[in-house]
């Protein structure tokens, strides 16, 4: 798994070989402290295109891609703070959005999320 450098100091290494020890049966154990690309999944960003997509294989895609236009919802307010971590995480730690692209790009099936969505969610 990804870790910014921060995250490398705090964790160590996160290793998901087949499922994450982090994950109980109410899920995520380190809750808002948990890994900027957990936090950021289902997207992925692509820092050389500077281009936005979501996992096609994640169940909360379609209600993502419905929710997106509504800039309160869960989905909304997900896109705009993970677009302000990335834009700082694009001076602080760009190998970081390198690494983690590659490793989404490998192991999910990403479609590119809607430009007219993004625009709008930044401008609210």
């Amino acid at each position: 798994m990804t870790l910014t450098e921060p995250e490398k100091q705090r964790f160590g290494s996160v290793c998901i070989e087949t499922q994450c020890a982090h994950l109980s049966a109410t899920g995520c154990s380190l809750g808002d402290s948990k890994p900027f690309a957990c936090l950021l999944y289902p997207l992925s960003y692509d820092p050389h295109m500077q281009t936005y997509s979501l996992d096609v294989d994640c169940p909360l895609t379609p209600d993502y891609l419905q929710d997106f236009v509504n800039p309160e919802s869960a989905a909304g307010r997900h896109l705009r703070q993970s677009i302000r971590t990335i834009a700082r995480l694009e001076t602080s730690d760009p190998a970081f959005l390198v690494e983690n692209h590659a490793i989404d790009s490998e192991f999910f099936e990403l479609t590119h999320l809607p430009v007219e969505l993004l625009v709008d969610t930044q401008h609210k």
